[in-house]
């Protein structure tokens, strides 16, 4: 009975040997060893990001973007076009010297703002002035006329430079909630003063630059060691400049305290007027069912900050290397394979809108989109996005991922539709099963999103190339599933603040004429 039992136990084994090896897939096989053997992101990165740089929409180097990615598909041998979808006020950053010359010399660490109306070569040159305690909007109209010829600092004055994290590591812990109620009280006086001005944080740039002011300075402090927010000016004719937290704060003190200091600033640029806007497309056409598509996703624009590494080089990377790898071992698919770079979604998901508002065809029969956006670290979780069967299919195509990348993947499956912040919501508002690949942090929204931080250096490629072979395996499984993705939706709940039912989300049309109108 023991030989017997020892034979049938060798069997078995021997059985579920050969099983496992039955299930072993070549295409999956492929696409991990290359991506792990023979990556492309350090190139793909340093071209992009190094040698492009950033791509905010409407400047040259957004066209230079799109130009590389066709021509690098164009190698993969992947067809890729890059087709318009609107026009954008066209802009071009230039240098940018900002430099203290009286009480002392010292040049200060910032630059100009996105779409900053440029100063002559040789600058401008005025005093530094913060902004009155006043107690009411008559006040400060009567203090107004004093800006003329004037720097206006219009940001707070952070008491500290030190992100919360250090304090709370080295203070005591009395020291730590007196800062905290110290700058809690500070930002509720400096709110309630900008109300008393009869102006908030934006529409008092008008009133200076209507008043005669020389520029306008801010301090968007990201609450990290030296990284500030980088956005747009606002201002027509004058120049606006982002001043890290360090210098803005001397600034500031040796304003407040009647030391006057005086600042020189170059800031170039050049206007372009409107230039035409585009998306990237690339496809793999299908073999067996060419008009149902899977997608890949990620913008391609950014702010210019940085160059744009975490947001969004790092999706485009992930998106590029996935389409490369699907083209080397799985070059026949069942389905169209397209990977879409999306122009413009900084300001408002406006090339993904595009598509989806100049495609239906395709929107119609989607199988599925995965969009990846949110910074450089792995997949760490995926939602169903309230596609009622999203755990049947998800989970089979999720299935076939190996483990040391899906360990890491929370699922919440039937999930709720995201209603914005990134491309995704673009399609999942059409009814397209779409879904967003979300990282982890690694400090993302402190120190690189929309900061001036967000360069090479802060890419985590392990990260990255996890998140190819992810993306690449689910796109496999996708076009090669049997079934056509269900598109039932969950019954959404009522809503605890409006107390009505809640409604799937709703296609929006893009912004197709962006920043023209206000040029004219």
């Amino acid at each position: 009975m023991k030989k017997l039992s020892k034979l049938s136990c060798i069997v078995a084994l021997l059985f579920s040997v050969t099983l496992i090896a039955q299930e072993t897939n070549p295409i999956i096989e492929g696409i991990v060893k290359e991506a792990n053997e023979n990556s492309q992101l350090e190139r793909l990165a340093h071209e992009m990001l190094d040698v492009i740089g950033p791509r905010l929409v409407g400047t040259p180097q957004m066209k230079q973007a799109n130009d590389w990615a066709v021509s690098q598909y164009g190698k993969w041998g992947i067809s890729a076009k890059n087709e318009k979808w609107g026009e954008w006020r066209g802009w071009e950053r230039g240098i940018t010297h900002i430099d203290m010359v009286s009480p002392r010399i010292q040049s200060l660490s910032g630059m100009q703002l996105a779409w900053n109306p440029s100063t002559s070569k040789k600058g401008v040159s005025a005093e530094a002035i913060v902004l009155p305690t006043v107690k009411d909007s008559l006040a400060f109209k009567n203090w107004l006329p004093s800006v003329k010829g004037k720097f206006v600092m219009i940001s707070m004055n952070q008491p500290t430079g030190r992100p919360d994290y250090n304090w709370e590591e080295f203070a005591t812990e009395e020291s730590f909630k007196k800062m905290k109620e110290d700058r809690d009280a500070l930002t509720k006086a400096w709110r309630e003063n900008m109300r008393n001005t009869g102006y908030n944080s934006r529409s008092i740039i008008e009133a200076l630059e209507s008043a005669g002011a020389a520029g306008i300075i801010t301090c968007n402090w990201s609450k990290g060691f030296g990284v500030n927010k980088i956005f747009s000016a606002r201002t027509k004719k004058i120049p606006t400049v982002d001043i890290e937290l360090e210098d803005y704060g001397m600034l500031y003190r040796l304003a407040a305290y009647g030391n006057k200091p005086e600042l020189k600033i170059v800031a170039e640029s050049k206007e372009l007027g409107a230039v035409p806007t585009f998306n990237t497309i690339a496809e793999i056409k299908g073999t067996e069912k060419p008009e149902e598509y899977v997608v890949l996703s990620a913008h391609f624009d950014s702010w210019d900050g940085g160059t744009g590494a975490t947001d969004n080089g790092t999706g485009t990377l992930v998106m590029m290397e996935a389409m490369r790898l699907l083209k080397k071992y799985y070059p026949n698919p069942k389905r169209t394979i397209i990977v879409g770079h999306w122009g413009s979604e900084e300001q408002g998901l406006n090339g993904s809108r595009a598509f989806v508002e100049d495609h239906p065809e395709i929107v119609k029969n989607i199988q599925a989109v995965f969009n990846q956006d949110n910074g450089t670290g792995r997949v760490v979780n995926l939602s169903g996005q309230g596609f009622l069967h999203s755990y049947d299919f998800l989970g089979r195509w999720l299935a076939a991922v190996p483990n040391d990348i899906s360990k890491h993947i929370e699922t919440s499956y039937p999930g709720a539709p995201g209603r914005g912040g990134s491309d995704y919501a673009s399609f999942l508002a059409a009814g397209a099963p779409a879904f967003s690949l979300s990282s982890l942090s690694w400090s993302y929204w402190n120190y690189t999103w929309h900061t001036n931080r967000d360069t090479y250096d802060k890419i985590v490629f392990d990260d990255v190339r996890s998140n190819a072979i992810l993306t690449a395996i689910l796109t496999y499984m996708a076009s090669e599933d049997e079934q056509s993705t269900p598109k039932d939706k969950i019954v959404l709940p009522v809503s605890k603040r409006t107390g009505k039912q809640m409604e799937w989300p709703t296609p929006r049309s893009p912004e197709r004429k962006g920043m023209l109108e206000e040029k004219k």
